[in-house]
């Protein structure tokens, strides 16, 4: 009768044992026992993979993202603008004070733009020896003076008078509107004046200055430009606020203005009413329809 050989854990198994506990002591005596007997693996390796599996086990807290008492949550990013979404953005008359009517087709402005005898959208065509500045007069009463956008986009027109205004909500590649911004900061210096010349009305002299804007968005210019000139043989200033808020890949652009001013509190109601929609949007809500009479 063969005696059996007693059950014995090496220096190095004990040494991992006071290690790791009472829970390994067992799985290392055991591997030993089976290293004794069958000679496939020793008692250290069985260790070594004990050791393993209780580092890569789901429930340990080195291996859980919520359990470091250090970890902060991060916040869930904006949702990506939809059509749908930008749609439901955009203002309405409600959100302006006064007579502003709400108009169809405020895309075709920039072609054709009659306000009394004054055809506007002529009055704006024509050439800048600078290129930033050409760049800001070809853009005015556009759906591009951001660029063109990389996803959604929805516009809406109104009219007051003799003043036109153009409210757009739409995504951008994010650099790309980052640049846009920066250039729009520049024009009250690279562009503070100049000439356009050519069409129908001759030289018209340009001036862009800064527009303060209420802290809305992420980041945010405005610009007030006039343009001076003659129309039909009679002179003629057109001005227009300029107002951009840019919420991340996204941003609301206001043009207003016309031949009897631009009104500047107009300007920012738009601002303020029209920021807080598209920040309901981008965090999955649809924003709350202004009531008739509020302003």
């Amino acid at each position: 009768m063969t005696t059996p050989r007693p059950i014995v854990c090496s220096s190095r198994v004990l040494a991992a044992v006071l290690a790791t506990g009472t829970l390994l002591t067992t799985a290392a005596c055991s591997s030993a026992e089976d290293s004794a007997s069958a000679g496939s693996e020793t008692a250290g390796a069985a260790v070594e993979r004990a050791l393993a599996a209780q580092t890569e086990s789901p429930t340990s807290p080195q291996s859980s993202p919520t359990s470091s008492p250090t970890s902060s949550p991060t916040s869930s990013p904006a949702s990506e603008l939809t059509e749908t979404g930008a749609r439901n953005a955009l203002i309405t008359g409600e959100d302006l004070e006064d007579g502003w009517t709400q108009v169809e087709n405020p895309q075709e402005w920039r072609d054709s733009l009659l306000v009394g005898q004054v055809d506007v959208a002529a009055f704006l065509q024509g050439k800048s020896d600078a290129s930033d500045c050409q760049q800001l007069v070809d853009s005015l009463y556009d759906e591009t003076l951001l660029g063109s956008p990389s996803g959604a986009s929805a516009l809406n027109g109104f009219e007051e008078g003799d003043s036109r205004l153009l409210y757009q909500v739409a995504a951008y590649q994010k650099s790309e509107l980052d640049e846009s911004m920066k250039w729009l900061r520049s024009l009250p210096d690279t562009c503070d004046q100049f000439t356009v010349s050519g069409g129908d009305s001759g030289d018209r002299t340009v001036q862009v200055v800064d527009m303060a804007l209420p802290e809305e968005g992420d980041a945010r210019q405005g610009l007030t430009v006039t343009m001076k000139g003659e129309s039909g043989g009679e002179p003629v200033t057109l001005t227009l606020d300029v107002a951009v808020v840019q919420i991340g890949a996204n941003a609301i652009t206001v043009t207003n203005g016309g031949l009897a001013g631009a009104d500047h509190d107009t300007t920012s109601t738009a601002v303020e009413q029209g920021t807080p929609r598209l920040q309901a949007v981008l965090a999955g809500r649809t924003p709350t329809p202004t009531p008739s009479g509020v302003e």
